[in-house]
């Protein structure tokens, strides 16, 4: 099997067949004996490197992967973006969110919460009164690469209503067969 590297794709379209299976000609196959097609692209101080046989997966049948390794002095890197303004605590009278912090507090009392509680919590305090699916919650709280169901929500839910008390725990609202909601208590 042959290496593959990104190609700029106006670079590309005008000299490289498709792959089959490529998305829209930004792929080429490069044999091993052939030259880096983007050295040229880089900054003249860029450095290609074979890379190590054994870092390169192997495929039964196939011939062994070429790859290369490609150093870029520090002063022809990207630029660093720039750091995002400090998040402002969230919350209301009785539910404050310190995100920078990353501590809850319900009517002054710190909760003990767990990285996922927090998350959902502090989501939740951020949007009152919006209804949020279970589905919508693991995608934004847990992420895209979160293996599980809404049950998962409903046991963080639960677990987060504990850690409120008695007195708050009415405030993560269940919206029948859809989800949750944070109201406020006044």
């Amino acid at each position: 099997m042959t290496n593959v590297r990104t190609l700029p794709a106006a670079s590309a379209t005008a000299t490289l067949p498709p792959l089959p299976h490529a998305p829209r000609h930004r792929l080429r196959a490069v044999s091993p004996d052939e030259v880096p097609p983007v050295a040229e692209l880089l900054n003249s101080g860029a450095t290609w490197l074979p890379a190590p046989a054994h870092s390169l997966p192997e495929l039964p049948g196939r011939p062994p992967m070429v790859g290369y390794l490609v150093l870029v002095p520090a002063e022809a890197a990207a630029p660093q973006p720039a750091a995002e303004p400090a998040a402002e605590p969230t919350g209301d009278a009785i539910i404050s969110i310190d995100p920078e912090q990353r501590t809850a507090q319900v009517q002054g009392r710190p909760l003990e919460l767990t990285y996922l509680e927090f998350e959902l919590l502090s989501h939740l305090v951020a949007r009152p009164h919006r209804v949020h699916t279970r589905d919508q919650l693991v995608t934004t709280v847990w992420g895209y690469g979160h293996v599980g169901d809404g049950r998962t929500v409903d046991v963080h839910v639960a677990r987060l209503r504990r850690k409120l008390g008695a007195e708050h725990r009415s405030s993560i609202v269940t919206v029948r067969r859809v989800g949750y909601k944070y109201v406020p208590s006044v």
